[in-house]
C-alpha cells in the first residue's frame, strides 16, 4: 500500500538529525518513507497509522514540542491504542511554564493523572521514576496558584532516602534537608523561574520535611507529599489529617523504592484503606509512561520482568516446599 503526503518544513523538521525519528517511525509502523518531487511517499505495512503519527508529530513541533525517537514512540503508543488520544492530550495545557512553554501530559496515564487531580481532592499517583508524578503535581500546583484557586504551594517529603539519616549530613537542619528536596525546587524554577524564590520568602511557596506538617491544619493550600513510599503508616495518617478548608492534596510516590527499615510503608497501606473513599483517587503509571531517556523506561521494564520471575520462582519454591 502507498500513500503519499505533502512536505513542509515541519514535517522535514520531524525526521530529526541524521532521519533518526524517520527511521523510529519506519521501524514501529512497518513502512518506508521517501521524498518524492510530488511530497512524502509512505509504503508498507501500517500506512495510514504512520500517516496519523506524522500529521501528530508535525502539530507537536509546531507547538514547540521536542521530537526524538522517544517521542516517537510515546504518540505510536497512543495512537496505536486510541486514534484519537492525542486529541485528549493536547486539549488544555497542564500549565504555561516560565519560559512560555505549554505544558501537556505526555502519555493518556499522565492525562488520567491530571483529570483525577482536577476532580479530586485527594490524589495518589503510583509508580516508577520518571512517570512525570512529582512535575505535574508542580504544575498543577502553579496553576493553581496562579488562578487564584489556592493561596500556596506546600511541598513536603519524609527525610528518609536510601537508609541513611539526616544526623549524619553536615550543616544546620535547613542544609541537611534540601538535598532531599531538590527535585521540587528544580520543578518549582521551571514553573516560576528564578522568581521563585521571592514566592518562597512570601510563605506562597513552603518546602519542609514532612515532620514539620504535625499539628498543623492546612487552609486554601496545594499540598504534594512526594516519596511517600518512605513515609510510616503514622505518618502518612498525620498527612491526610492535615486537610483544611479549599485544599487540595497530592500524594506521589514509588513503591518499588521503599527505603524502610523494619516498618511498613503508609502509602500501600493507604492504597487499601482509602481505595472505596469518595473524593480520593488513586492513578497507577508504568514503564509505559516514563517520558525521561528511554533507555530509562528500558531499564524499568527489565526491573519489573526480573521482580515477576523472582516472584514466580519463590511461589514455585513455596508449592514445591508444600508438596514435600
Amino acid at each position: 500500500m502507498k500513500k503519499l503526503l505533502r512536505t513542509n518544513d515541519k514535517i522535514i523538521e520531524v525526521f530529526g538529525a541524521y532521519d533518526a525519528n524517520l527511521k523510529e517511525l519506519e521501524r514501529l509502523c512497518g513502512v518506508t518513507v521517501r521524498l518524492t518531487a510530488d511530497g512524502i511517499e509512505v509504503t508498507g505495512r501500517s500506512v495510514e497509522l504512520a500517516r496519523l503519527l506524522l500529521d501528530k508529530l508535525t502539530a507537536a513541533a509546531e507547538r514547540g514540542e521536542k521530537i526524538d525517537p522517544d517521542a516517537v514512540g510515546r504518540y505510536y503508543a497512543i495512537l496505536e491504542v486510541d486514534p484519537d488520544g492525542v486529541e485528549s492530550l493536547v486539549a488544555e495545557p497542564v500549565c504555561v511554564n516560565a519560559h512560555g512553554q505549554k505544558i501537556y501530559a505526555k502519555t493518556i496515564v499522565q492525562k488520567r493523572f491530571v483529570d483525577a487531580v482536577n476532580k479530586n481532592l485527594l490524589t495518589f499517583a503510583i509508580g516508577p521514576a520518571g512517570t512525570g508524578k512529582t512535575y505535574l503535581a508542580v504544575a498543577l500546583a502553579a496553576t493553581a496558584v496562579k488562578k487564584g484557586l489556592v493561596n500556596r504551594i506546600i511541598l513536603t517529603r519524609p527525610a528518609i532516602e536510601a537508609g541513611e539519616k539526616l544526623g549524619f549530613l553536615p550543616g544546620d537542619l535547613q542544609m541537611k534537608v534540601d538535598p532531599y528536596l531538590r527535585p521540587l525546587y528544580d520543578a518549582l524554577a521551571d514553573m516560576f523561574g528564578t522568581g521563585y524564590a521571592d514566592l518562597i520568602e512570601r510563605g506562597v511557596v513552603e518546602i519542609a520535611p514532612l515532620a514539620y506538617m504535625r499539628g498543623r491544619t492546612l487552609n486554601n493550600a496545594f499540598i504534594i507529599l512526594d516519596e511517600a513510599q518512605n513515609t510510616t503508616t503514622e505518618q502518612m495518617k498525620m498527612f491526610l489529617t492535615r486537610f483544611g478548608d479549599g485544599s487540595r492534596a497530592v500524594v506521589t510516590g514509588d513503591v518499588t523504592q521503599i527505603d524502610l527499615k523494619g516498618a511498613a510503608s503508609g502509602l500501600v497501606e493507604a492504597e487499601e484503606v482509602l481505595k472505596d473513599v469518595d473524593g480520593v483517587a488513586f492513578v497507577r503509571l508504568t514503564a509505559a509512561d516514563v517520558v525521561r531517556h528511554g533507555l530509562v523506561q528500558r531499564i524499568v521494564k527489565a526491573y519489573d520482568k526480573y521482580s515477576q520471575r523472582k516472584a514466580y520462582a519463590t511461589r514455585a519454591h513455596i508449592d514445591d516446599e508444600d508438596d514435600d
